[in-house]
């Protein structure tokens, strides 16, 4: 009886020690005295001493590639983009299930733009995030063809009907499926492909930007009509003169009108918007998925009856707008790329209680090479976050720039990904947002919120 005491004694104090090596309670010490944001700021002093404004004529160029996959493949072929089978990426619900066809093509397209010495691309694609290990690979093969990252400005439609392969560790595969390298390598070769093609492009070119309310399409998913919800639908049109055209537009939705009971490749309502605007005399509709933490598509009918709904109402909407673009062929262009320093990172087992960093590392490798990037375009602030972005955040940042003569719009998933990004009053919530995709602590968001106004304050000086 003692003997059977002391095992189980024993085997108590065993799991209390693994549970204390491997939790710890959620810090909330403030982010202005740490080390992280010190280090930060230097980088951001730095840039404000060598960014300059530009003014000078326009280039442009675009591209359009096709990821859509080929499965049924006998074997894996990431020269063609032909599979034996490809995972759809977005709800963990599907348990990395391959896709089982294609209801509509997805793409990468990227848009090019070079105003005097200086170069930006916008490179967007039909999936889930930009995966962060997928543009590694991209940055380091375009630095070699003397493109840079801070030249790259990545977006993803997040449709949760897209590749998936992609995701590092046990809780990546639960959202994309099981990694598949050669779907890896052929997703990079895309993506440079396409930034290839549009910077081989640029002819001179002229550009007009506007914005409309499209709030009846979207609704505050997360706390209902307690919250806000950013509503607006944000476009650059782009013209070649004589040649061809490009429009990017971006909207503050989650792509989720298809549920997890699809198992067919789509881009959702987004891919609706870019299939109407391409068919509107537009050669490439490049979606940027926006604000879009805390918010839902609200439409009508379901499934595909919703996608279409949504994506072909934001079109209506801005071919109506076209009419009155005014486009100016020269342009003030600013670009600003910020690589950030983190918080320590945690996945958590409750609102009060984190995995320890080495297990959290163990389940998903910490998110690295984070940056916010801020762009000037005439009067236009594209701010590019590494995350899904709140929409509340964005309108404080709206507002902001709007009181110093600044339209602005955020965008999400740039290339790095370290989350939901959500006001810090909702970081104690049982909620899968500030609670499961809540990883660098409750100051993250005020962190942010710093960052971007240090950013925009450089490229709107």
């Amino acid at each position: 009886m003692k003997k059977a005491l002391y095992i189980f004694l024993s085997f108590v104090i065993l799991l209390g020690i693994i549970f204390l090596v491997s939790t710890g309670t959620v810090k909330d010490d403030p982010f202005m005295t740490s080390a992280y944001f010190k280090k930060t700021m230097q980088r951001v002093d730095s840039l404000k001493k060598a960014e300059k404004l530009v003014t000078d004529s326009i280039f442009a160029g675009f591209s359009k590639v096709s990821i859509t996959p080929g499965i049924n493949n006998p074997v894996d072929d990431p020269t063609t983009g032909k599979f034996k089978e490809v995972p759809l990426a977005g709800f963990g619900a599907r348990k990395g299930k391959p896709a089982t066809g294609v209801h509509d093509s997805i793409f990468v397209r990227s848009v090019a733009l070079k105003i005097g010495s200086k170069l930006l691309v916008f490179v967007g694609a039909d999936l889930l995030i930009m995966p962060p290990n997928i543009i590694d690979e991209v940055v380091v093969l375009l630095a070699e063809k003397g493109i840079s990252r801070d030249q790259l400005l990545f977006s993803a439609t997040h449709s949760h009907s897209s590749v998936g392969a992609w995701g590092p560790g046990f809780i990546g595969e639960q959202f994309a499926g099981k990694a598949n390298f050669a779907i890896q390598q052929w997703l990079v070769g895309c993506i440079v492909k396409g930034v290839e093609l549009a910077v081989a492009d640029l002819s001179r070119s002229n550009l007009s930007n506007g914005s409309f309310d499209a709030s009846v399409l979207t609704r505050n998913r997360f706390i209902g009509e307690l919250g806000t919800k950013n509503g607006d639908f944000t476009y650059l049109l782009v013209n070649q003169l004589g040649k061809r055209k490009a429009v990017i537009g971006s909207f503050s939705a989650h792509a989720t009108t298809l549920g997890d009971k699809n198992m067919e490749f789509s881009g959702d309502y987004p891919g609706y918007w870019e299939r109407k605007m391409e068919a509107n005399s537009y050669d490439v509709a490049l979606f940027c998925g926006g604000s879009i933490g805390s918010q839902s598509p609200s439409g009508k009918g379901k499934a595909f009856e919703s996608s279409q709904y949504v994506g072909e109402s934001l079109a209506d909407s801005m071919i109506r707008k076209l009419p009155m673009a005014a486009y100016q062929e020269t342009a003030a262009f600013s670009t600003t790329t910020l690589r950030v320093g983190m918080p320590e990172y945690h996945l958590r087992l409750t609102t009060k209680i984190n995995l320890a960093t080495w297990l959290s590392n163990k389940l998903m490798p910490e998110p690295k090479n984070v940056f916010f990037q801020a762009v000037r375009i005439g009067q236009l602030i594209w701010i590019s976050a590494p995350s899904d972005f709140s929409g509340e955040y964005a309108l404080q940042i709206k507002d902001a720039l709007a009181a110093k003569g600044f339209s602005a719009v955020v965008s999400s998933f740039n290339g790095s990904y370290i989350g939901y990004i959500v006001p810090g009053r909702y970081f104690y919530m049982d909620e899968y947002e500030p609670k499961l995709m809540g990883w660098f602590g409750p100051t993250m968001g005020d962190y942010s919120m710093d960052l971007i106004r240090h950013l925009t304050e450089i490229v709107g000086k």
